[in-house]
């Protein structure tokens, strides 16, 4: 499972990064949902902004390997280089005929890791006091949904943990040297 363990790799060696990206989306899900009172549509709009552009920002740091720059170049040479694309697409076919069983492997894996995530959100909203704790501690309006609990703790793990694995997958399908060797797999 090269792809889930590098993924866990890459958490643990970028951890506040990955954190401060996914409370950047956190936050702006918990303002849109009025977590902390209501807001205008104007402001809502530009929250989605704001955490549509950390998502791509994560994306991007991961494409790099946590080097933005790099990853913006990647993807500029993909759209821009049809030699390049080519190529890479024709890489990530071969790697996927040939290791379709580490890649079915890492899949369940990762399904596995994104299911409990969820199961335990979905516990600590609907089975436990967390949500009347955070009201009762004026920490979220009294009128808040389970969903701003919801969605916050899902943008500070799940989805960013899906980012990264879906990034890296794309990495090691188009048979990126640095990430298998990075990795020591190949």
């Amino acid at each position: 499972m090269p792809v889930l363990y590098k993924t866990f790799h890459f958490i643990r060696n970028h951890f506040s990064t990955l954190l401060a990206l996914g409370l950047i989306a956190a936050f702006g899900r918990v303002l849109q949902l009025g977590g902390f009172g209501q807001i205008s549509p104007v402001f809502n709009s530009v929250l989605e902004v704001v955490i549509q552009s950390s998502r791509i920002f994560l994306f991007v740091f991961v494409l790099g390997e946590s080097n933005i720059w790099k990853g913006w170049n990647q993807i500029l040479r993909f759209f821009t280089q049809k030699k390049s694309r080519k190529l890479q697409l024709r890489s990530a076919l071969t790697t996927f005929k040939q290791k379709w069983l580490i890649i079915i492997v890492s899949l369940s894996g990762y399904s596995f890791f994104a299911f409990l995530m969820n199961y335990l959100i979905d516990a600590s909203a609907y089975q436990t006091c967390f949500l009347l704790h955070l009201k009762t501690n004026n920490i979220l309006e009294t009128t808040a949904s389970e969903w701003s609990m919801l969605l916050f703790l899902k943008n500070i793990s799940v989805i960013p943990f899906t980012i990264i694995f879906e990034t890296l997958l794309i990495l090691w399908l188009s048979n990126n040297t640095r990430f298998a060797s990075a990795a020591g797999m190949s």
